[in-house]
């Protein structure tokens, strides 16, 4: 069991965070665990508790099997995400971006949380994209995914895109299929550019997202990681703390009086 993080360790992370100027925070799962929206790895996990569900996040096994796409479609009606809301962590995010000193806030969660708690969408990297609109696989057609539920409860088991009757999926990025460029090429040039890499909710064991941690150390800027188990990368990090996310980020972001 992770030991918490104690009053020291806080103090001395907030003394870090306040020096800050240019701070770029890469969020995972566990920031939206609070609001209510499970893991996949953890112990209650979404593929832990059903590993047929990884088939569908899967790109191979998505395309060419229908019955995994009816059960996906099925799958998103129900998500938590569509009554979630935004917790603490996402607002003491949300308060360095009012405070002026957001860099840019790199997320490797399909929630939009962050966009819901405020955060303006040009400062949001999304390198696993986002479960809130679809992409047609075909053609390339993006749509809210709201839209294409309705068609689901209207009865369309597996709905194919309104343009060219593509295959349909969430504008997430799935096993097997290639990242977006451009979004990588940002995430990292941001993480060399901070003076201060905040790594919240992440085990930091999924590249190439994880890799932000060594690169921002490289270049000099303070590390710290906050995540209730330990992570891959926290011999990379100046400060560790082993602490309830929506407890702690307040604490780290708050300005000095």
């Amino acid at each position: 069991m992770a030991i918490a993080a104690d009053e020291a360790q806080i103090e001395a992370a907030h003394e870090a965070v306040s020096r800050g100027r240019r701070i770029v925070v890469l969020t995972g799962a566990g920031i939206s665990t609070d609001s209510g929206i499970p893991d996949f790895r953890g112990p209650n996990g979404v593929w832990t508790r059903n590993p047929a569900a990884e088939k569908s996040s899967t790109l191979q096994h998505y395309l060419a099997d229908p019955d995994v796409r009816k059960r996906a479609w099925l799958t998103r009606l129900d998500s938590p995400m569509w009554t979630a809301e935004p917790n603490a962590g996402h607002l003491a995010i949300l308060e360095l971006e009012r405070q002026g000193r957001l860099h840019a806030l790199i997320t490797q969660n399909i929630d939009e949380l962050h966009q819901q708690a405020g955060n303006d969408r040009a400062n949001v990297i999304q390198v696993h994209g986002t479960a809130r609109w679809t992409r047609c696989w075909e053609c390339g057609d993006r749509r809210p995914m709201r839209e294409t539920l309705d068609r689901v409860r209207a009865g369309e088991a597996d709905p194919s895109c309104l343009l060219c009757g593509g295959i349909l999926k969430s504008d997430t990025i799935s096993f097997g299929q290639a990242l977006v460029p451009e979004v990588i090429d940002r995430a990292m040039d941001v993480s060399e550019e901070c003076d201060v890499l905040l790594a919240v909710g992440s085990t930091l064991s999924v590249h190439p997202a994880a890799a932000c941690v060594p690169i921002a150390r490289a270049a000099g800027a303070t590390v710290v990681i906050v995540n209730a188990e330990p992570t891959a990368m926290d011999h990379h990090a100046h400060h560790v703390l082993r602490s309830r996310i929506d407890e702690v980020l307040p604490t780290l972001v708050r300005i000095r009086s």
